[in-house]
């Protein structure tokens, strides 16, 4: 089996770009604090996830949809 060699994922166009993901992370977890119910912001998170891969499938489904059959 080929290890992988952790080493060439630490460029520094990787650094930098790890950098800003961290910042937007601690940004939406700000936001998400201010949410009353985080289950809102998680369950429509989840069904963007879910339409997004039903498009790659080529299978059509409206947000309409996807909140009217959601629990």
């Amino acid at each position: 089996m080929h290890e992988l060699d952790s080493r060439r994922f630490e460029t520094a166009a990787i650094l930098k770009r790890l950098a800003s993901a961290s910042r937007s992370l601690a940004e939406l977890k700000g936001v998400a604090a201010s949410i009353p119910s985080q289950n809102i912001l998680i369950n429509s998170l989840s069904l963007q996830e879910a339409k997004d891969s039903s498009a790659i499938e080529n299978i059509v489904t409206t947000h309409d949809e996807l909140y009217r059959d959601s629990p």
